[in-house]
């Protein structure tokens, strides 16, 4: 089949026939990973520097000898104690894997599918050998797909990007009740400023990024690859200068709530056939819409007091979406579909593919040198398609219900302390202080793993082929989260599996989920002293609490209703004190001789959560003494134990690329920071560590922020 492309030229598709084989040698054996001793009651004494003032530099005090005995692994563009329990997750959860492979389980079963998809994605001889052919299926539908009500079609359809989409979730309105959401995408690199970036090393990275979208139409048989690279790349260049919003301002929940009905948001696309694909979606059901993205109005701006600068941010958003694509030839919008299918797919089609999308996203953007061992992406992409199946056997082998009781109270020592904490600000009304405290009464924790784990009714998985498998999973999720619609709140649904090393907190449902491989040293240990809990894992419960009562989630009451529930003159006080704090961050420039800076209001959020959290934190170990002091041990006191859990847990060293781009992209600050740039701000550090006037950390005590 033939068809017109592009309004640069005239060209051909020329389908690809299947690839020969390429032979896959056996996965060499790689040095072990890094360890990490925690001693015997939580931190190792030995591994901290006596070479280093705790005062300058807290961070390499603590861990500086630790990473100078350790190099990064060639597989990892960051490594630290996250990746140290996050490699233990992946390796039990192998051999929960390794034992039902060797049980050879009945077709049909539970137990069969997980096989099957760990089977299916590790087989690299089968995926090189099927070249082309299961990708071709999905091609050829993309290439049919000639007009714009065919490829919107398409779009609607789970596994096939599109530069529309939606997701169905709680109405941060009305939080009993689920909505869905749409919004625009398109962009190949991770960021806007990617596309901006007028640098010298900026340039090289948009020309390999044009070469890597060469490389894979090339492939897929197109008659111009270099051509068709530079006019889609063109495209995304767009989207990026006019479309996309500063990701600054898109953390700010005032201005991406932005609630219309059907006929609303059908007539904001225009010409588009956006009622079409709602109903191919299985959305046309729905009575409201939100959209995240969408330009303010005047009024607005003027209400929220935004500034010129900060509207500069704000992009066109999903309505300047559907006039870019109304003014673009449908060529253009195949060809990207084309070859984002492609990107998505890499690591489940032929070698080649996989090896030239780590070439750029590994190597380019993070410097990683070697890719991840297949075995350990087999079971990242087994967990996600059946990753509560797997949970269920992970929480009955290490999950120990001793270690559920201790966070039980732990959370609830959290609970009390930062109750008391509202109770004695100074710079907040009672009448604040009464909402604060009903929305911390409020607080569903959730520790460990859900009770009523989700075994994947209905999800089809194919032995041998891993791409059908990882369509099949979009589809089954996709129907998943539509049947929501219309239905109660769901509070026991998890965003983590019980093997994931994270934890998180949710405005609309006010919950904070701590899953249960986070519950491990150097976070928790269930013979670790006290102090070190607290500093570790009781950090994380206060920072997840904190998230409750950041710049974005203290927008959110106890219900989980975006509404302002602040008087005027304690929001006041609460946002001169957050302003300050994005100053502070805004000076740490780690890269390019202090040319490459800390985002402070891009971090706000977890900057607040890691401050309030610790501060949290050592409240409620000071609670737990019961007014006594605490034993000192290894000739460290109590306190100080606390501050050396907190920046143990932030272990880690970073790749100079992937640090940029965590810069660019992160809300959450580097692991230096998040130890230096907090003890510094609270005053029991100085008096633990001695920290006088003269030392590099040494703030006066007027410009220590404390918020909560």
């Amino acid at each position: 089949m033939t068809k017109k492309f592009l309004a640069a030229g005239a060209a051909a598709f020329v389908l690809a026939l299947a690839m020969p084989a390429l032979a896959q040698d056996a996965e060499p054996k790689k040095p072990a990973l890094p360890v990490m001793s925690f001693g015997t009651w939580g931190v190792d004494p030995d591994a901290l520097d006596p070479a280093m003032k705790p005062g300058d530099d807290f961070f390499k005090y603590v861990n500086g000898k630790w990473l100078a005995a350790n190099p990064l692994p060639p597989e990892f563009s960051r490594f630290g104690a996250f990746n140290l329990l996050g490699e233990k997750s992946t390796a039990d959860v192998k051999a929960l894997v390794d034992e039902l492979v060797a049980k050879n389980p009945a077709p049909g079963s539970e137990e069969r599918r997980i096989v099957d998809a760990y089977n299916s994605y590790l087989d690299t001889a089968a995926i090189d050998a099927a070249g082309m052919a299961p990708a071709n299926r999905y091609l050829y539908q993309i290439y049919e797909a000639d007009s714009l009500g065919k490829l919107a079609n398409l779009w609607a359809k789970p596994g096939i990007p599109g530069l529309v989409g939606g997701f169905v979730t709680v109405d941060q309105k009305q939080p009993d009740q689920y909505v869905p959401y749409v919004s625009s995408r398109g962009l190949g690199l991770p960021d806007r400023q990617y596309y901006l970036d007028e640098s010298e090393k900026g340039r090289d990275i948009q020309q390999k990024y044009r070469d890597y979208l060469a490389f894979l139409f090339k492939e897929a048989g197109f008659a111009d690859p270099a051509l068709t690279a530079r006019v889609v790349y063109n495209f995304e260049d767009e989207i990026a200068r006019t479309i996309s919003w500063d990701r600054t301002v898109s953390r700010n929940r005032d201005l991406t709530y932005n609630a219309v009905t059907p006929d609303e948001l059908y007539a904001l696309a225009g010409s588009f056939p956006l009622k079409q694909m709602i109903q191919d979606s299985g959305l046309g059901a729905a009575t409201k819409f939100v959209l995240p993205q969408m330009q303010p109005t005047a009024e607005e701006v003027a209400e929220l007091g935004l500034s010129p600068e900060y509207v500069a941010k704000i992009g066109k958003g999903t309505p300047g979406m559907f006039e870019l694509i109304d003014n673009t030839d449908i060529a253009t919008l195949q060809a990207w579909t084309a070859v984002h299918f492609l990107m998505d797919n890499a690591s489940v089609m032929p070698t080649r593919f996989d090896a030239a999308n780590f070439d750029f996203y590994g190597k380019t953007l993070r410097g990683t040198p070697e890719q991840r061992p297949r075995w350990k992406r087999a079971i990242g992409e087994v967990e996600g398609s059946l990753g509560e199946v797997l949970g269920k056997s992970y929480v009955e082998r290490y999950f120990p219900p001793a270690s559920k009781e201790a966070m039980d109270s732990l959370v609830a020592n959290l609970r009390v302390a930062m109750g008391q904490s509202i109770e004695q600000l100074d710079w907040m009304s009672e009448k604040t202080k009464g909402e604060a405290k009903a929305k911390l009464a409020a607080f569903d924790p959730k520790i460990g793993y859900r009770d009523n784990l989700e075994t994947y009714e209905g999800l089809t998985i194919t032995a041998g082929d891993p791409l059908a498998n990882r369509m099949a999973a979009a589809a089954w999720g996709w129907q998943d989260n539509i049947s929501k619609l219309g239905q109660p709140i769901d509070r026991t649904e998890w965003g983590m599996l019980p093997q994931t090393v994270n934890a998180y907190y949710n405005p609309t449902k006010n919950e904070i989920v701590f899953p249960a491989a986070i519950l491990q040293q150097p976070f928790f240990g269930i013979t670790a002293d006290a102090a070190v809990n607290y500093g570790g894992i009781g950090g994380v419960i206060g920072h997840e609490m904190g998230h409750g009562f950041d710049d974005q989630g203290a927008k959110s009451d106890g219900t989980g209703l975006l509404r302002n529930w602040w008087e005027p003159s304690d929001l006041a006080a609460f946002t001169k004190r957050t302003d300050a704090l994005v100053a502070q961050y805004n000076a740490f420039c780690p890269l390019d001789d202090g040319k490459t800076c800390v985002n402070g209001r891009l971090t706000l959020g977890e900057n607040i959560g890691d401050l309030g959290g610790l501060s949290l934190a050592y409240r409620a170990y000071k609670l737990s003494l019961g007014g006594k002091e605490d034993k000192v041990i290894d000739g460290l006191t109590g306190d100080q134990r606390f501050f050396l859990a907190w920046a143990q847990v932030w272990r880690s060293a970073q790749r100079p690329d992937s640090a940029r781009q965590q810069l660019r992209t992160d809300p959450h600050s580097p692991e230096q920071f998040r130890v230096n740039g907090i003890v510094r701000n609270m005053d029991v550090w100085y008096k633990a560590f001695n920290v006088q006037p003269g030392d590099a950390l040494y703030l006066p005590p007027e410009d220590r922020i404390s918020i909560w």
